[in-house]
This record gives structure tokens, sequence and C-alpha cells, in this order.
């Protein structure tokens, strides 16, 4: 079954936050990039809940029947990215996050109310 864009995108949410992600952000990108519907930026306090982060990631879409199509940046790496098609999420470590700034540079992105979707 085909999960609309909208619905990845708050699996996703849930499943970050199910594993305490830091500031989760999500970007409507529809209006701004043909790369996907949504961004979801987000960050973790170390590796080892970074790689937590992906992995309840990867197994929500997984149980969801959700296609990765690609994943970059797994091993002992600050920035994750995962590619779900629609929506592709960056998991940075704080100071990565910092560095980068993708918020600032998707600035005119609409921001996504997630809030309902965080506990």
């Amino acid at each position: 079954m085909t999960r609309s864009s909208i619905e990845v995108l708050e699996y996703v949410v849930k499943a970050a936050d199910a594993k305490f992600a830091e500031d989760i952000l999500a970007l409507d990108m529809k209006d701004v990039s043909l790369l996907a519907d949504y961004f979801v930026i987000m960050h973790a306090n170390n590796n080892r809940q970074l790689d937590a982060i992906a992995k309840g990631i990867l197994d929500a879409a997984g149980e969801n029947g959700q296609p990765i199509k690609r994943i970059e940046g797994k091993d002992d790496s600050k920035w994750i990215l995962i590619d779900l098609g629609d929506v592709i999420i960056h998991l940075f470590s704080q100071e990565e996050r910092d560095f980068y700034r993708l918020e600032r540079l998707w600035s005119d992105a609409e921001q996504v109310d997630v809030s309902e979707w965080i506990s």
C-alpha cells in the first residue's frame, strides 16, 4: 500500500520523536524544489542516538512498506540522509546542523506544523 507523502511525513516524525530526536522541523518543499515534497531536519545529541533515530525511521518505513531510495552517511557519520522518495530526512549531530543550517538554506519553504505528532 502506497502512502501519501503527508502520511510518510507523519510516521517519520513519530518514529524520530520516539527515539528522542531534537528540534524536529519539516519543510514543505512542493513549491520550492523538485527533489521531494518534504524535507525533515532534526539532530541527535550523540552518535548512538543518531544511529537509533535512523534505525527507528528505517524500521517505520519497512513497517509501512515504504521503499528506501537511498541512505547516505550511515557509518560513524555526523549527517545521515534517508531518501524515502517524497520525504527526505536530514539527521544531524548538533554541531553539523549548526554548521550547515539547512533551515536557512531552504528558508523560502513553508514550515509544516508537526506538533501534534510529537509527544
